[in-house]
């Protein structure tokens, strides 16, 4: 989420520069002029082949971006942005290019490590394209600063970083790089002037954690964030005398303990969350009492007592979200804590109101809980931070949260929060995040005032009225703004260029719009764009397909009444492309390979699939579904993407068999391929989709037998073959526990035969015994399943299918035999229809034990005889037996036109006399 980024990375770098000695240097990008000597020609002959090997990419999230207009052949490069060098040498001795746009590789021949005298070099936040650490690295024998942070390279950390004997400061922090057990020893043996040691997000997983135990006893800052690590953390490192900065979150298989002797801990900051140390609340109040910033999101508490708050009289920073903390806030414990300044107690069970302005003190100074009756302590106007999201706060946004005057950022996403937006006098906002609640009325106008405002989310509200774009005009800081599904009109008037050079996000989804927002065509850094659910009835414009050509990342269009062909899409770094329900026509356009998400279902698409489909090799979900597409399914549908979770292609117009090259390791959920003309048998390459959980092939032309060599599929919950030309027995099962996860089964109209398959219903653990409770839905973030369901002839759409619904549809074959007494053991079926088919003998009594089966009679057709009298039903055959409706889904059971025999079993005639004391039907004889 876009808010809580913002939320925490602004915080964290500003606590993370006052433990590390290199921020002063890595933020400050101008040069140390030599006094004494000229830069050395080597030096500078070395440095120009580094710039001339690289693309620049100037962009506003690269703030040095213009480092590169100083550094000119034939100039003093002792002068040129970033570089220092020795003032008796003129050798270059400090390199900072970090946020530089640097995008490239950097080879191991590279000119960079010809520079024998490097002894600072920070090439953070760049894009090294994903290039190995090289081992060159290594070369720089006086090197004490070496800060590679954020710089996409990939691969091991080579060992010869242990060269570096003379590093104080090393930062590595990356997201595709590993460190393997042999590499760290080596590191934490030889590198023992260490100060500052950042892995965060390197992977570490297979060091053995007694290895930090060699760590230098100078260490000040160790910092492990994300690194895998798994076992038993060493408690000595809690006890190193000079470490300040610990960061151990999110190493989720992460154990241990504080150490509990009386000791005292200088760790001025700690992050525990997302790792399972215990968390010792008294020995950690008591112990670690220089602490001035704690972050123990998501941790496991041994006797937690937050009186015990009191004891941390330093803290500036508090994080406790995620830890399922219930009742009312303790707001004295809290608003006590005079150094506070960050608060986050987000994604808890936090309920009740706020406290309100203690109306009988004279200087309006403190807060009264009502509640509870009694004061609960200062109204805290030094805080910057505050974070209340993913509670179960309600009543009123109190008006003296819009008086801090040093609030910064305030999320309270996800609440009950109702009453109007209170009015913000404060000008230091940068972050304000109120979705998600019952807010109502008109946004105040404070909020247009916010000159510092950089991310703005209202998004999920009632809030209504006319909005004119142009009020946010003053709001040039903005990057991020939301205003989604409220019930406000926007007006884009008297607007015609983006004034917003820094938008990076707008989402105006359900906003009453009726045409494109004009304003944004000029925009060069736009990554998402929402503009789905409106009214906006027009052609794509071409400004729009030329917008953000090297930014843009997510478009919704989706839910208009866009029309028209759509030309050529020139995003280069698309990965969210939504054109879903609208009334686009023409030839199918294929989005660029960068793209994981496409959607284009419910339009009027024609003609054939591109072969450039084949080019999307990150593509995670494709849905072509509900258009008019036609021709074969390309050959590479199967293997063109091993990251394809879903494929959806149904209610077109494809014809030919189904491609058998799904490959092994492919991670398919969802083949949906309903509707169409597919012809053919089934290809026996399925069998390598072992994440399948969805398999539609309803009302095709598939020429086949049972498929029961799909029973190995170990996830595979709906199997639906319906309307097709599939034949003969189903025979036993081959395997011990064949279709495990099964919950959803059709093989209705088709040429089936036989005996009903009781071996396999003795085996459908998941209609046996369903463990889902609650109402859950199949499907990911982006994607819903859905399925067709048919009711007495009518084809009905469950746009989302819930995990406890479980059906069987045999209905419209030739199935011969009895009905097994097995199937009453399936106590979590829903529906059953085995209509239509040549079945004979009794109902089982023991049918009456499937409680899940709610059974209401219908009338029946004309044709049969009714009587009154419920005695008379006994002995005569039945034809329409009954239908239900199951959880308020119009299914339930039919076993309509069965022909049974031998009398009505005693459980029929209660539920029918229960339910309905009037008449029964029979068959006439």
């Amino acid at each position: 989420m876009a808010w809580l980024s913002w939320f925490c990375l602004l915080f964290l770098l500003s606590t993370t520069c006052q433990f590390d000695s290199t921020c002063s240097s890595s933020s400050n990008s101008s040069s140390s002029l030599s006094s004494g000597h000229s830069c050395h020609p080597h030096d500078s002959s070395a440095l120009l082949q580094f710039k001339n090997s690289f693309s620049i990419i100037d962009a506003f999230y690269y703030s040095n971006s213009n480092w590169t207009i100083s550094w000119q052949k034939g100039k003093d490069c002792c002068a040129w942005s970033g570089v220092t060098c020795d003032k008796m040498t003129g050798h270059v001795i400090g390199l900072n290019l970090g946020s530089g746009g640097l995008q490239g590789n950097i080879h191991s021949n590279s000119s960079l490590f010809s520079l024998g005298h490097l002894k600072r070099l920070d090439l953070s936040y760049n894009d090294f394209s994903g290039s190995p650490i090289s081992s060159k690295f290594g070369g720089f024998v006086s090197m004490t600063h070496l800060d590679l942070y954020w710089s996409n390279f990939s691969g091991p950390i080579p060992s010869e970083i242990s060269h570096l004997s003379t590093l104080v400061s090393l930062n590595l922090t990356q997201f595709d790089v590993r460190l393997d057990t042999l590499s760290f020893n080596k590191i934490v043996q030889n590198l023992t002037n260490l100060l500052e040691l950042n892995l965060a997000r390197v992977d570490m997983s297979s060091v053995v954690l007694d290895s930090f135990k060699n760590l230098s006893s100078s260490l000040k800052t160790l910092e492990l964030y994300n690194c895998h690590l798994r076992g038993k953390f060493p408690e000595s490192i809690f006890h190193r005398p000079n470490l300040r900065l610990l960061d151990l979150g999110y190493n989720y298989n992460l154990t241990g303990y504080f150490p509990k002797p009386n000791w005292s801990s200088p760790l001025e900051m700690l992050d525990l969350s997302y790792t399972r140390i215990s968390v010792d609340w008294h020995h950690l109040t008591r112990n670690f009492k220089s602490l001035r910033y704690l972050y123990l999101s998501n941790c496991s508490f041994v006797g937690l007592n937050l009186a015990f708050l009191g004891n941390l009289t330093q803290i500036v920073g508090l994080d406790l979200s995620y830890n399922n903390f219930g009742g009312q806030i303790p707001w004295s414990f809290f608003l006590n804590l005079e150094s506070l300044v960050y608060l986050n107690l987000g994604g808890n069970n936090y309920v009740g109101q706020f406290p309100e302005v203690d109306s009988n003190s004279t200087s309006n100074s403190s807060l009264y809980d009502f509640s509870k009756q009694q004061l609960v302590g200062p109204i805290p106007r030094h805080l910057t931070t505050l974070g209340l999201y993913g509670n179960q706060l309600n009543g009123i946004i109190p008006s003296w949260l819009g008086s801090l005057p040093s609030l910064e950022m305030l999320s309270l996403t996800s609440n009950q929060l109702s009453g109007n937006i209170i009015e913000f006098q404060s000008r230091s906002l940068l972050g304000l995040y109120l979705n998600h609640n019952k807010l109502d009325g008109l946004i105040p106008r404070s909020i247009f005032e916010l000159e510092n405002l950089r991310q703005l989310d209202l998004s999920s509200n009632n809030l209504s009225g006319t909005v004119e774009f142009e009020k946010f005009s003053k709001l040039q800081n903005l990057q991020f703004l939301n205003l989604s599904f409220n019930h406000l009109s926007l007006s884009f008037n008297h607007l015609s260029n983006n004034t917003w050079p820094q938008l990076w996000l707008l989402d105006l989804s359900s906003c009453n719009i009726s045409e494109f927002p004009y304003f944004l065509r000029s925009s060069q850094n736009l990554e998402s764009l929402y503009l789905s659910h409106n009214r906006i009835q027009a052609y794509i414009p071409k400004w729009l397909l030329d917008l953000g050509k090297d930014s843009l990342a997510f478009l919704d269009l989706s839910h208009n009444f866009l029309t028209g062909t759509v030309g050529q899409l020139r995003w280069k770094n698309l990965v969210y492309l939504d054109l879903r329900n609208n009334s686009l026509q023409g030839e199918l356009t294929i989005p660029s390979p960068s793209t994981s998400y496409f959607f284009i279902s419910n339009n009027q698409f024609t003609g054939e699939i591109p072969p450039t489909i084949c080019s999307l090799s990150s593509l995670q979900i494709l849905d072509l579904s509900n258009n008019k597409l036609s021709g074969k399914i390309h050959q590479c549908i199967g293997n063109f993407s091993q990251s394809l979770s879903v494929l959806d292609l149904r209610n077109n117009k494809f014809h030919g068999m189904i491609p058998g090259t799904f490959s092994k390791g492919n991670v398919l959920r969802n083949l949906d391929l309903n509707g169409n003309q597919l012809e053919g048998s089934l290809p026996q390459s399925l069998l390598t989709c072992g994440e399948l959980e969805v398999l539609d092939l309803g009302n095709n032309k598939i020429q086949d037998t049972f498929p029961n060599w799909l029973e190995s599929l170990p996830k595979l919950q709906v199997l639906i073959l319906r309307s097709n030309k599939f034949y003969g027995e189903i025979c036993i099962p081959k395997t011990k526990f064949p279709f495990q996860k099964l919950h959803i089964i059709d093989l209705s109209n088709n040429r089936f035969s036989g005996l009903l398959p009781t071996k396999y219903f003795e085996c459908l653990t998941t209609m046996i015994n369903s463990q889902e409770h609650g109402l859950k839905y199949m499907g990911e973030g982006y994607y819903q399943d859905s399925m067709v369901v048919t009711i007495k002839g009518f084809e009905i759409e469950m746009e989302k299918i819930m995990t406890f619904f479980t059906i069987i549809d045999f209905s419209n074959n030739t199935f011969r035999g009895e009905i097994s007494s097995v199937i009453s053991k399936l106590k979590s079926l829903k529906g059953l229809n085995f209509s239509h088919n040549e079945l004979t003998g009794k109902i089982p009594p023991s049918f009456g034990e499937m409680s899940n089966l709610e059974c209401a009679p219908q009338s029946p057709p004309s044709s049969f005889q009714q009587e009154d009298d419920l005695e008379h039903a006994n002995g005569f055959d039945w034809k329409v037996v009954l239908m239900g409706y199951a959880s308020g889904v119009v299914i339930g059971i039919s076993m309509g036109y069965l022909v049974l025999s031998n009398g009505t079993p005693d459980w029929l005639v209660k539920v029918v006399g229960r339910k309905q004391r009037r008449r029964i039907v029979k068959i006439t004889q």
